[in-house]
């Protein structure tokens, strides 16, 4: 008999958490034995306004996820379990949310980032008291916590988890396709995110301007909002929307891929998901050497690790003057995906987490 699961997101489709950590997964679970009810908190329209920097909309449809959650939570359809995406009612207090959740059943949490921190290092300190140990508190009452890094996973085990699993963000293998490296054309440096994360570039402008000049190279922003030409004035930009359709083929059409980042808290509990969109594409990868990304990117023969501007600079030009550094670098990551970073590897672990929490 299926587990039946109530899947309790914080997204729809349009959040790239809910739709990697856990979207992407429902088609195969239902191969292994385990039927998702999706039920998200915030729709795809509170994304896309949320983006386009309209508040007013954006806080009117986050006031209509919450009611439906709200009205959600009182609904009594026989679920084995609930699959939750860190915490049911952002900014609300965990004894509110256990009052609205009367309806006890075992539960798996979700993190793919220190949500734990922005409540914990708000700098309200309003919301550091009300709020600052509710991520704690509900790792621990969890059956099942689900860490996308060891981070994450060494903060719920200080929290009391007694279940704990760390699952990587992953692709589907089977849409990305490798790309053949070689020294026609013009080079493409690349990078994929979005909005909120594209100021970690902004720190790269000199190297950016320095490489792109001296390999005739471009560098191809996915995803980024048109703020990010201010801030790295003299790079040859390339600005592509994203979509999910054509995500994959975006990421194949770049040479290099990047991930820089700063070395703080939240760096620390995110999960290098575009650094397995790079691999799975037959990338050499380039990034900073911050939290998870030490992990998934093995110095010299996968990317580099550059530690200062300098490391940079030589990281991406000794990559963009050989092809078959690119070639051989790309093919060692994307062997690397097939045989831990795919979701055909991972989705047969949470099926098996699924089960021990429903007791079958």
């Amino acid at each position: 008999m299926p587990v039946k699961v109530r899947l309790l997101s914080k997204f729809s489709r349009f959040g790239a958490s809910s739709r990697l950590r856990m979207l992407q997964y429902v088609p195969h679970l239902s191969h292994l034995g385990v039927t998702v009810d999706h039920r998200p908190l915030l729709s795809d329209m509170y994304v896309r306004a949320l983006f386009a920097g309209s508040r007013y909309r954006s806080r009117t449809l986050a006031m209509v996820g919450y009611a439906n959650r709200i009205a959600e939570l009182q609904t009594s359809a026989a679920y084995d379990l609930d699959w939750i995406e860190g915490e049911l009612l952002p900014f609300v207090p965990r004894i509110i949310e256990k009052v609205l959740a009367w309806r006890r059943r075992p539960f798996v949490v979700e993190y793919d980032d220190a949500l734990f921190h922005r409540y914990g290092l708000s700098a309200s300190a309003v919301v550091r008291t009300a709020l600052g140990r509710k991520i704690g508190a509900v790792m621990r009452e969890a059956t099942y916590v689900i860490a996308g890094n060891d981070y994450l996973a060494e903060y719920a085990r200080r929290a009391g988890a007694e279940r704990i699993a760390i699952v990587p963000t992953v692709v589907d293998a089977a849409r990305y396709v490798p790309r053949a490296h070689c020294n026609r054309g013009r080079l493409v440096i690349g990078w994929i995110g979005s909005p909120v994360t594209q100021h970690y570039l902004y720190e790269l402008r000199d190297v950016l301007r320095e490489i792109c000049a001296r390999h005739g190279a471009v560098v191809m922003l996915v995803g980024a909002s048109p703020d990010a030409a201010k801030h790295l004035v003299g790079v040859p930009l390339d600005c592509v929307a994203w979509s999910e359709h054509n995500e994959p083929d975006l990421v194949a059409a770049m040479d290099v891929g990047i991930m820089p980042l700063l070395d703080g808290p939240w760096e620390r509990g995110k999960c290098g998901y575009k650094l397995v969109q790079y691999m799975a594409c037959g990338l050499p990868v380039v990034a900073s050497p911050v939290g998870v990304n030490p992990d998934l990117v093995e110095s010299g023969v996968t990317g580099f690790l550059p530690s200062d501007l300098g490391e940079w600079v030589n990281a991406l030009s000794s990559l963009l003057g050989d092809a078959a550094t690119r070639t051989r670098m790309g093919e060692a990551g994307r062997l690397r995906v097939e045989r831990e970073l795919c979701v055909d590897v991972q989705a047969p672990r949470l099926a098996s987490i699924m089960h021990e929490v429903a007791g079958r």
